[in-house]
């Protein structure tokens, strides 16, 4: 009877939290090209007092470094979100006229990419508002409220922002990725100074890499500005006492917390060595802390803080401020683990050449994640995925952990039924079954394989340079870490390990990454423009690549139905193989470092649009009335006290709209002056 009653009130839980699930809103906020959403913590509440301090600290370290990730985007980002903050709080007019709602938009969209460039497409907003009226708000400020510069006048102000703002020929592009121009100065970036070019910056880290360890080299370059001062080149390293100070020792501060409530000795250490990181700047101490994070596989905690990915960075050289906080989820793990105790079966069934596989594959660990906080580059877009560290080497010598994080992809998920995407650009009702049969399950199954596997196989030839690819370089490991999960996720493998129901499910995924690489991600490009972002290059590399080798044999098929064009998959098990060689020269690109074959395949498939394509999709999808652009707004997380001030309890609330966030985040987290040198 005991029993009984037991598994009733288990069902009925599950039944009741099922219920709350389906009555939460997830949709917080729609405009420009952006919807804003909602994720969820389940099983926070079950979670121990001190991990949740944990949590809390931590989660308050990831959104002390926010304006870090705005000055690095480009050094006129801080003084812009300040003055469109102060007209936004402070706007005396109708606040329904169409000038000041095109404001607010932009601010909202200043807020979203961290800076005045499309956090994905990286070209500069449009405003929809004029300098007049811009000039006007500027003029009902109080003066103290503007970020003037030492002993600038309004006047001057204005003058000297506006063209940032509204001359399309300044700055127009965040970060310009491949072309015969000089990378360095066309992109508005803030990770080089003025009147640095692209050779003295490849000359600075060729002479500081020259004569030096070969075997686990330091990453050049990853937490420092490149500068000229009195004509010689100069880092200025972010760390305390450095660039970015005022904000690091803030990160710092709420770090040494957290210290107090590590879950062991291991994870205490792994937080102090990312302390002594960054109060030194070594990056010798970032590989050490970086060998400690990725050997703890047991703590149920744990979080990235720093200067990690290298996409922002024409060169790929200098990271991006970005912080995750989490804790595991340990019933989706299950699945992940069994993934990474058959990496070795993985990796050496592999159809890349034998001389580029790891003879011994160490230390690859994978997780599910429930994300707590998000915050820098991870925030408010996020990534449903991660595996680092980054360092090829410790990959080698010391393994990978990987994370697919499930309550944001599931969030997705949610927010996404019913929206009529499906029923425009999915071919027929034999396919949109397979989506809805398998597509969660594949889509989350992808992602695990991607970071678990695929960024964590092969390995680079001795000699080979890290850094040889160059411009390229992320584009190509994202492409060689989706090819190796789309290979396997159509292995009889999976199903023998039980993680796929049975053989067809992986049509789901290959259907959906087809169509979307060839079409449906073209909604996140404006007409006219090329693919520029690394992750979208790769998903049209990768499909136009496969449609073109495999159009002989109809593979893949554009079909035109009703004046609306589809794709159609006709043959799986040739898509797998075509997926399988490319693969293979992908991995063979990085391995020996070969700059020109990377950068032709790039080139070649992954930049260029069809622009007639490209009209109908964009035509099509504008009926639809939604956004390509998805984001989130953070949990509130907010520490319960007694009376005598000792902490009892942290909790979330939900509640908090997108533009309150931004605005308190913007009082309570905002440390560095506006003008960073």
């Amino acid at each position: 009877m005991i029993a009984m009653v037991m598994t009733a009130c288990t069902g009925q839980e599950a039944e009741m939290a099922e219920a709350a699930q389906d009555k939460f809103n997830y949709v917080v906020d729609q405009f420009a090209d952006l919807q804003i959403l909602r994720y969820q913590v389940p099983g926070f509440e079950a979670l121990s007092l001190k991990q949740k301090q944990l949590l809390y600290h931590l989660s308050e370290a990831a959104l002390m470094g926010r304006d870090i990730l705005f000055d690095q985007n480009c050094r006129y980002n801080l003084p812009i979100r300040r003055t469109l903050e102060a007209i936004y709080k402070g706007y005396k007019g109708d606040r329904k006229e169409p000038q000041f709602i095109a404001l607010e938009t932009y601010l909202k969209r200043v807020w979203f990419a961290n800076g005045i460039h499309h956090h994905y497409a990286e070209d500069k907003f449009v405003p929809g508002f004029t300098p007049e009226f811009f000039r006007s708000c500027v003029e009902q400020v109080e003066v103290s409220e503007l970020p003037l510069a030492e002993g600038q006048t309004v006047g001057q102000f204005v003058a000297g922002i506006s063209p940032v703002i509204f001359d399309p020929e300044v700055m127009p592009k965040r970060s310009v990725q491949s072309g015969d121009a000089d990378l360095i100065q066309v992109s508005a970036n803030n990770y080089y100074g003025e009147g640095v070019t692209q050779k003295e910056v490849e000359d600075f880290y060729a002479e500081m890499k020259a004569g030096k360890d070969t075997v686990s080299p330091i990453s050049y370059g990853l937490n420092s500005r490149l500068v000229k001062e009195n004509g010689k080149l100069v880092e200025k390293v972010w760390k305390v006492g450095g660039l970015y100070s005022p904000a690091i020792e803030k990160i710092v501060s709420e770090l040494q917390k957290a210290v107090a409530f590590a879950e062991n000795e291991a994870q205490k250490a792994i937080i102090e060595k990312l302390i002594e990181y960054y109060q030194t700047g070594d990056l010798k101490t970032f590989d050490a802390y970086s060998i400690l994070w990725v050997e703890d596989t047991v703590s149920d905690v744990d979080f990235v803080n720093g200067f990690i990915e290298t996409y922002g960075d024409p060169l790929g050289m200098k990271a991006s401020w970005e912080s995750t906080v989490n804790f595991i989820n340990k019933e989706a793990t299950k699945r992940t683990k069994v993934i990474s105790d058959n990496a070795q079966w993985f990796e050496d069934h592999s159809p890349v050449d034998k001389r580029f596989k790891k003879e011994k594959v160490k230390g690859v660990s994978a997780k599910v994640i429930t994300v707590s906080m998000l915050g820098g580059d991870c925030y408010p877009a996020t990534p449903i995925g991660i595996n680092l560290p980054n360092a090829d080497w410790i990959r080698r010598d010391h393994g990978s952990k990987s994370v697919t994080i499930e309550n944001i992809t599931e969030a997705y998920d949610k927010a996404s039924q019913g929206n009529g995407f499906s029923e425009e650009f999915v071919w027929s009702d034999a396919e949109r079954e397979m989506l809805k049969k398998y597509g969660f399950i594949t889509d989350n199954l992808h992602t695990d394989l991607h970071e678990c596997l695929g960024h964590g196989s092969g390995k680079l030839l001795p000699g080979t340079d890290p850094d040889a690819l160059k411009a390229y370089s992320s584009t190509l490991e994202e492409a060689r870490a989706d090819l190796f999960g789309l290979y396997y996720l159509g292995d009889a493998k999976l199903v023998e390990l039980g993680l796929v129901p049975d053989a067809d499910a992986h049509k789901a995924e290959y259907y959906k990454y087809i169509m979307n690489g060839l079409m449906t991600q073209l909604v996140r490009i404006e007409q006219g423009k090329n693919v520029e972002e690394a992750h979208m290059r790769n998903r049209q590399l990768i499909a136009k690549w496969v449609y073109e080798k495999g159009k002989a044999d109809h593979v893949v098929e554009l079909k035109q139905r009703d004046g609306k064009t589809y794709v159609l998959v006709n043959d799986y098990a040739k898509l797998r193989e075509l997926f399988g060689c490319l693969l293979a020269e992908v991995q063979r690109i990085k391995s020996e470092g070969d700059f020109a074959a990377g950068k032709k395949l790039v080139e070649d498939y992954g930049v260029k649009v069809d622009p007639v394509l490209h009209a109908e999709v964009l035509e099509r999808y504008a009926k639809l009335n939604l956004a390509p652009y998805k984001g989130f707004v953070n949990p509130v997380m907010k520490e319960i006290k007694s009376d005598t001030g000792e902490v009892t309890d942290v909790v979330l609330d939900y509640t908090e709209g997108y533009a309150d966030q931004m605005l308190r985040y913007s009082t309570e987290y905002s440390f560095l002056p506006s003008y960073n040198k």
